[in-house]
């Protein structure tokens, strides 16, 4: 299944306090309960003014769905083509 990584621009998400964060969090999981298995959160990163989160999909439509019904600005949504790491290297 596609993976995806969605980029978020939120101002001051570095500054979001851990219940914050949590609340963001439970809101998410809700949506995506009510979506069904067939679309999973793996992790979020977060920064200064943006969040970064790598999802799991059938297809982009579903991982825009799930920020429209969460709330969750969307700014870009883009498939992994592939995954390197330092062991790529050798």
């Amino acid at each position: 299944m596609p993976k995806y990584v969605i980029e978020r621009e939120i101002p001051g998400a570095g500054n979001l306090t851990s219940d914050q964060l949590k609340g963001i969090s439970q809101t998410s999981c809700g949506v995506l309960s009510n979506m069904g298995p067939q679309i999973q959160w793996v992790h979020s990163y977060v920064t200064d003014n943006k969040i970064y989160c790598v999802y799991i999909a059938p297809n982009e439509e579903m991982v825009r769905e799930h920020a429209k019904q969460g709330g969750f600005p969307a700014n870009s949504v883009s498939t992994v083509a592939t995954i390197i790491d330092p062991t790529t290297a050798e």
